[in-house]
């Protein structure tokens, strides 16, 4: 144990700035713009490009950019929207936000991510809108996801925050389809600190989530200003967009780094552990998931709280994604309760995540997956 305790601690996210990009972030601040400029537009720029030249607009957070399609789709007072209970709250707090009616559909125990076959049967004559969230950057069947959206006249808002770099069937998850937000959170696979794009559909879109992004402002000529609608003060900053556009220098390289140390991790696991432990993997999908996060799930036997204590004993960095939203008070208070998702309650009672970040090497994935088993095994 004295061994293990001189080793250092291995969190489960780190991220890595290059010294370019330090430089990026310097230049700007010598520069005197500091807020929304040229760096921005830049980086709108290159993420259009990346997402097949579609318009895209970047934001202060991951958050706003869901909301703000919402808005843009026309959802309000009444709508109801679809979306899974195992998410970061911010999914369904959106809903709400806009005056709508969040309405969730339990997780398929396998992948999950949202059941769209429970999807589909909670559509009703309400229903106006779908938010799928792409889990651990692993995308639903986006095929059968549009083709049920389609079928129903829905509105789409992919809640693709982790899921940069994704693919589905060798397209990039945010270059095709409807709606498609992400987030450049500290812990994302590509991060801007705080940030977020929203990539939409047609030039009027992308005018009126400017509108939205920054108190519903249009500007004409030199001193022409109007409001037209409500907007809010969601603003990327030039500091943050430089720090963008150096992450994204590096994007093919992270998103196969993090596939590789993934595929370490099954390797370091071995092919009996989910029978040894009653654990279990995550789908081994590397063909359309970026590996923003390696989660297990734990046997039931095992109390989560317990085994993160024993992890941290190790000097191993350990999380959980999600807790499950319908749980929360806020959304208790709306008639939900227990019971009524049983797998996501399941998944979000048990659900950890391992360390996977740029910055690791396949030595410290053998000491995470090592750390496991011996927890599993006490």
């Amino acid at each position: 144990m004295t061994a293990i305790k001189n080793q250092i601690f291995l969190p489960f996210s780190r991220p890595t700035i290059d010294e370019a990009t330090i430089a990026a972030v310097g230049e700007v601040l010598r520069s005197g713009w500091i807020t929304s400029g040229p760096k921005v537009q830049a980086f709108e720029a290159l993420l259009s490009t990346y997402f097949g030249g579609r318009p895209v607009r970047t934001f202060n957070s991951g958050t706003c950019t869901m909301e703000i399609a919402l808005r843009i789709a026309g959802i309000g007072i009444g709508d109801e929207v679809i979306t899974t209970p195992i998410s970061w709250v911010a999914t369904a707090n959106v809903i709400i936000e806009v005056g709508a009616i969040p309405v969730f559909a339990d997780i398929d125990p396998i992948t999950r991510n949202i059941d769209l076959g429970k999807m589909e049967a909670a559509i009703t004559p309400r229903t106006k809108a779908i938010i799928p969230v792409y889990l651990s950057g692993l995308p639903v069947d986006m095929d059968r996801l549009y083709a049920i959206a389609k079928k129903h006249h829905l509105r789409v808002i992919e809640d693709a925050a982790q899921a940069i770099g994704s693919c589905w069937q060798g397209r990039r998850i945010g270059a095709f389809g409807d709606f498609a937000s992400f987030s450049f959170q500290a812990n994302k696979n590509i991060t801007t600190g705080e940030g977020g794009c929203l990539v939409l559909n047609t030039v009027e879109e992308a005018r009126l989530a400017e509108k939205y992004r920054l108190q519903g402002v249009t500007r004409n000529g030199l001193d022409g200003i109007d409001v037209d609608v409500l907007g809010g003060k969601y603003n990327m900053t030039d500091m943050t967009a430089a720090i963008g556009l150096g992450q994204m220098a590096n994007i093919e390289a992270i998103t196969a780094h993090r596939c590789a140390l993934a595929q370490h991790y099954f390797s370091a696991f071995g092919d009996t552990f989910e029978t040894d432990t009653g654990a279990q993997l995550p789908v081994a999908d590397f063909e359309n998931s970026n590996w923003h996060l390696f989660q297990i799930i734990l046997p039931d036997h095992i109390k989560r709280a317990d085994f993160m204590t024993k992890m941290m004993e190790h000097n191993i960095g350990i999380g959980f994604h999600y807790a499950p939203i319908h749980l929360f008070t806020l959304y208790r208070e709306r008639g939900f309760s227990e019971g009524m998702f049983p797998i996501a309650e399941r998944v979000g009672r048990q659900t950890v995540t391992l360390p996977l970040f740029y910055a690791m090497t396949t030595a410290d994935v053998e000491r995470a997956a090592d750390a496991v088993k011996s927890v599993l095994q006490q």
